[in-house]
């Protein structure tokens, strides 16, 4: 006979490690990852709360790692790179620009979809304090994890009540303007960052 405790705990233990996939997928793709996994939550097989707080810890770890990216590097030496025409004095007037804003342009650079990788690396270049822009970062990815569980959860209920062939269609449709979406959201970022220059 089957002990009970033990499927219990087998389920557990599948549930631990779906969350651990959900921490490693929204480090290298955040907002695809967590969509699906708050998606999933909708089936009941994964707590909702559990999702919005492992994508939250990926996508802070991921945060991070973009700024130390940046705090590896050394401003000053974007000097020595010619093509990129920057003068001493213009590299000091925006380290001093990212020193005094950080934690406002992590802010609002977090809510938007391209621009905080540039910012956080930006902002490890210029070596601003943790203190001063850690604490804006989790707020606005409080909001930004939130508000896509949300809109995962609401998508993924929304998918079981249609009918099996238009669920999966559904699924492949959404997946696919995903994909599309952000691949002309990136290009519409590079192509305007290339303009302001």
């Amino acid at each position: 006979m089957i002990n009970p405790t033990f499927i219990f705990d087998d389920l557990q233990s599948i549930q631990f490690w779906a969350y651990a996939v959900i921490v490693v997928s929204t480090i290298i793709e955040g907002p695809i990852a967590t969509l699906l996994a708050a998606a999933a939550a909708s089936t009941g097989y994964l707590n909702p709360f559990g999702v919005f707080v492992s994508a939250a810890i990926g996508n802070t770890i991921a945060d991070v790692l973009w700024y130390l990216l940046g705090y590896a590097g050394n401003l000053q030496s974007l000097t020595r790179l010619r093509w990129l025409r920057l003068r001493p004095e213009l590299i000091d007037r925006i380290e001093q620009e990212i020193n005094n804003n950080a934690h406002r342009m992590l802010f609002i650079a977090k809510l938007t979809l391209g621009f905080v990788i540039p910012t956080l690396v930006a902002t490890g270049l210029a070596r601003v304090s943790w203190r001063r822009w850690f604490g804006a970062l989790v707020m606005a990815e409080c909001l930004w994890t939130g508000g896509l569980v949300i809109a995962g959860y609401f998508w993924g209920a929304y998918l079981q009540q249609l009918d099996q062939g238009l669920r999966y269609a559904a699924l492949g449709g959404s997946v696919v303007f995903f994909i599309i979406a952000s691949l002309y959201v990136a290009r519409w970022h590079e192509r305007n960052f290339k303009a302001s220059k």
